[in-house]
C-alpha cells in the first residue's frame, strides 16, 4: 500500500483535481491524503477573525465569495449534469453550517470546526469525482480516527485501530481519501496538526500502515538545492537521508512539512517528493540510503527572535544553565540554536507567544537582551567529524555578510548561523556558488566534497 498526499496547489481547482484523478492507476490499494484548495484555509480563518471582531457582514460576503469560488470548482469539474447538482448540494450543505454559527453566535470551538471545511471540501468533491468516473473508492473521514494526545502528539494507538476498523468496513475500495490537516484532540473536538499539516498526516497513516511508500505530491520538482524564490540557477536534489531532510524541513525548506519525516523513518518507509503538474520527474526520495559526502542544500528560517542572557561568574555556577532552560520548559517554548560563552548564553526561538513572560523571568538573575527579525541559515549535507574544509567553504562565501552565532558540531548533518533578516537573500545567493551550474539530468549526484587543504 501507498500513501499520497495533494497540496493545496495540486487541488487548487477542476483542472488539478482531474489531473490528480488521472495519477490515481494500478491495482495497489492506494490512500490519497488531501489538502483545501490553495488559498481556502487562508480564507476560513480570515472569515473566524472577522466574526470575532463583530465584522458579521463582511465575513458573511467573505463566505459566499468562497462558496460560489467551490460551486465553479464543482460545475467544471464533473461530466454529468448528476453530478453537477450533487456537488452543488454537498457544497451548500457545508457552507450553511458555516453561515448558520455566524448568525446564531460565534465562539471559539466555531473557528476550529469552519477551517477544517477545506479539506472536507476538497476531499468530498474528489471522492464524487472517483465515484462518477467508476473507480472503487471509500471516503474516511479524518475526524473519525485522526485524533492528538493532550500534549498535541498523534495518538498512534487511536489512530491504528480506528483507521484499519474504518478501511476493513469498505472492503471493496481501492482508493480510500481522507482529510489531511484536520484531527480531534484529546477532548473530542475538533483540532488540526498546524500550518502544512496534510503532509503529517500522510506519514501518521503511512506509519500506522506499514505503508510500502510516503508519496508528497506537490507543484514543484522535489527538494532543491537552494530557495527558488530568491535564488537562480538552483536543481532538484534527487536522493536525501532522512537526517537531511529533516533538517530541511525544520530549518525553512518548505516543500515538506518538519514534522513528516520521523514517522516514516522509523517504520523505514521511503517519502517521495513529487511534482502534479509535472508527473514524470524523477523528484526527490528521502529514505535511510546515505548519499556521498559533502554539502547538499541551503535553507533558510525567518521570524527567528535572539535571547542573549548575561549573568555574574557566581551565577553561571552549577545549575545555572538548569535554571535558564527550565523557564523555557515551563513556557514550553522550543530553543533552536545556542551558544555560550563564560558569563552569557546566546539562544534563538521562533514562536513568541510567551517571550515577554520568559524575559521577566530570566530578567530575575540575568540581564537580558532580545533581538527580533532573524533568520538562521542552515547547510545542509553529510559532514564526518574526521573530514576538513567544510565549515571553511561556507563562511568564505559569507565574508561579507555579519554572523551573529554559529552552530556547528551537534550535528553531522548541518552548519548554521543566525544573521539579521535583512541579509538572508544575500546570503543564499552567496551559497549558492557552493554547487557548481548542474543540468537537472546530472543533480542525482550532485554534491560538494571538501577537502581544500
Amino acid at each position: 500500500m501507498k500513501v499520497l498526499k495533494f497540496g493545496g496547489t495540486s487541488v487548487g481547482n477542476a483542472d488539478r483535481l482531474r489531473k490528480v484523478n488521472e495519477l490515481l492507476n494500478g491495482d495497489e490499494p492506494i490512500v490519497v491524503v488531501l489538502s483545501a484548495m490553495a488559498g481556502v484555509t487562508n480564507s476560513l480563518v480570515e472569515i473566524t477573525e472577522l466574526a470575532q471582531s463583530g465584522k458579521m457582514l463582511e465575513a458573511i460576503e467573505k463566505t459566499k465569495e468562497l462558496e460560489d469560488k467551490h460551486i465553479k470548482t464543482a460545475d467544471g469539474l464533473f461530466d454529468s449534469k448528476m453530478y453537477r447538482k450533487r456537488g452543488e448540494e454537498f457544497i451548500s450543505n457545508l457552507f450553511l453550517r458555516i453561515l448558520s454559527r455566524l448568525i446564531e453566535g460565534f465562539n471559539q470551538t466555531d473557528s476550529r470546526n469552519i477551517v477544517a471545511l477545506g479539506e472536507q471540501l476538497s476531499v468530498g468533491l474528489f471522492h464524487m469525482l472517483l465515484t462518477e468516473q467508476g473507480k472503487r473508492a471509500a471516503y474516511i473521514p479524518a475526524l473519525e480516527y485522526m485524533r492528538i494526545d493532550k500534549d498535541s502528539e498523534p495518538d498512534f494507538f487511536y489512530i491504528e485501530q480506528n483507521l484499519k476498523r474504518l478501511m476493513q468496513n469498505n472492503p471493496f475500495a481501492k482508493i480510500y481519501v481522507t482529510e489531511g490537516f484536520i484531527c480531534r484532540n484529546a477532548n473530542g473536538l475538533v483540532d488540526n496538526l498546524g500550518r502544512g499539516g496534510s503532509d503529517f498526516t500522510a506519514a501518521i497513516v503511512g506509519n500506522v500502515l506499514n505503508a510500502n511508500e510516503v508519496q508528497i505530491w506537490t507543484d514543484i520538482d522535489g527538494v532543491h538545492n537552494n530557495d527558488p524564490r530568491f535564488v537562480t540557477n538552483t536543481f532538484p536534489l534527487r536522493q536525501l537521508s532522512y537526517d537531511e531532510a529533516a533538517e530541511l524541513a525544520y530549518f525553512g525548506a518548505k516543500i515538506l512539512h518538519p514534522q513528516t519525516i520521523q514517522p516514516c523513518k522509523v517504520k523505514n518507509i521511503p517519502v517521495v517528493l513529487k511534482n502534479t503538474l509535472n508527473p514524470i520527474d524523477e523528484g526527490t526520495v528521502i529514505s535511510s540510503m546515505k548519499n556521498r559526502k559533502g554539502i547538499k542544500a541551503v535553507a533558510a528560517k525567518d521570524g527567528i527572535t535572539a535571547i542573549n542572557i548575561k549573568s555574574s561568574r557566581m551565577l553561571l555556577a552549577y545549575g545555572f544553565l538548569h535554571r535558564v532552560f527550565e523557564v523555557f520548559d515551563t513556557y514550553k517554548t522550543p530553543v533552536d540554536m545556542i551558544t555560550t560563552s563564560e558569563v552569557s548564553i546566546s539562544l534563538t526561538i521562533d514562536s513568541t507567544i510567551n517571550l515577554e513572560k520568559i524575559v521577566n523571568v530570566l530578567s530575575q538573575f540575568a540581564q537580558v537582551e532580545v533581538e527580533r527579525n532573524q533568520t538562521i541559515v542552515c547547510v545542509v549535507g553529510d559532514f564526518p567529524a574526521s573530514h576538513k574544509g567544510y565549515a571553511a567553504m561556507v563562511f568564505d562565501c559569507l565574508r561579507e555578510i555579519p554572523i551573529r552565532m554559529i552552530s556547528y558540531g551537534g550535528s553531522v548533518n548541518n552548519i548554521s548561523f543566525l544573521i539579521d533578516s535583512h541579509y538572508k537573500v544575500q546570503a543564499l545567493r552567496l551559497l549558492q556558488q557552493l554547487f557548481p551550474a548542474v543540468s537537472v539530468s546530472d543533480s542525482t549526484h550532485q554534491n560538494i566534497e571538501a577537502n581544500p587543504f
